[in-house]
């Protein structure tokens, strides 16, 4: 049976409660479906087999991989703590151990037309155990979902359908290298479709980078890190709504850096504003943007401009 856990943040208010799966069984059982034909990987294909949505748990945690596809059908679905509407349809990526939950009712889940689950172990030795780890869309929140166009969706079903047909048709010698290379191959698609995504939805990250860059602004200006330090990029994430990894690969789509060196961009800009226009020491601008050690701001500034902050003052006399 599936083990609960519940986490009481507050005696009076109501009890947070998780479902946690720990094997394709458990999946199974809960849904209302026949026994997984591997013990590692199960497709769940919601066109060929109804789920019991009353058998669904309110909010679950998943020990595997999982990747819904899901088509123009709505439902409001938790995701981490975030809600997503599926009006448009879509993938959505979701890594071991994340919180996946319902929503007033349970209709979101059963709208997922494949869905496979995927355990770590079912890698093995292959090279995709660690290289699945590299793909930053599995950290995405949900309303980062990849949008499909009609195309990419019929070469994800038909990536889905070959997975199903391998898991329930022959399971054989070779089943493993097959579906194992057909998960890389629907990976690699997902990478190409959010880049093309980035591109396509490129108003959208646009005002996103415009906000970005006035919270930084703002940051600077205000002296909010002299009090604080340097800006992390959670906490621009967290200022824009949207996960860490989804900034990171936004920025490098738009601006060709991730997040981090994002940051670093606009304090070696500041830093260049002040050591130009201010009489300020180095010491002092390094402190004024964030750094504990006046050390680390002329080493960074150093390696992103090839001068020290005094030489860059010197030259810019």
């Amino acid at each position: 049976m599936p083990v609960i856990i519940t986490l009481n943040l507050n005696m009076k208010k109501e009890e947070i409660v998780h479902v946690r799966m720990e094997s394709l069984s458990d999946v199974h059982r809960a849904f209302g479906l026949p026994a997984p034909a591997h013990p590692l990987i199960s497709l769940i294909n919601g066109a060929a087999t109804r789920v019991v949505q009353s058998s669904l748990p309110r909010s679950h945690v998943l020990n595997f991989y999982k990747i819904s596809y899901k088509p123009n059908l709505a439902g409001r679905l938790k995701y981490g703590q975030a809600y997503y509407d599926f009006n448009e349809g879509g993938l959505l990526f979701a890594a071991p151990n994340q919180v996946i939950g319902n929503h007033a009712n349970n209709e979101a889940e059963a709208c997922s037309q494949f869905a496979p689950l995927i355990h770590p172990d079912f890698f093995g030795n292959y090279p995709l155990a660690k290289k699945i780890k590299q793909y930053g869309f599995f950290s995405y929140a949900t309303n980062e979902t990849l949008h499909l166009s009609d195309k990419e969706k019929e070469t994800i079903i038909s990536i889905f359908k070959i997975i199903d047909d391998e898991l329930n048709s022959r399971i054989d010698d070779f089943s493993q290298d097959v579906i194992i290379s057909q998960i890389e191959l629907l990976l690699n698609y997902a990478n190409r479709f959010y880049k093309r995504q980035f591109i396509t939805r490129k108003a959208v990250s646009s005002d996103l980078l415009q906000k970005l860059e006035e919270i930084l602004d703002g940051y600077f200006n205000t002296e909010q890190s002299l009090s604080q330090g340097i800006p992390t990029v959670q906490y621009l994430a967290e200022k824009l709504n949207i996960s860490p990894s989804y900034l990171s690969d936004m920025l490098r789509a738009l601006t060709g850096q991730n997040a981090q060196q994002h940051i670093h961009h606009k304090l070696i800009e500041k830093a260049k504003e002040r050591l130009s226009t201010t009489s300020l020491s180095v010491s002092e601008v390094a402190y004024e943007l964030g750094f504990e050690h006046p050390q680390s701001f002329s080493k960074l500034f150093k390696t992103k401009t090839n001068l020290s902050p005094l030489e860059f003052r010197r030259s810019f006399n």
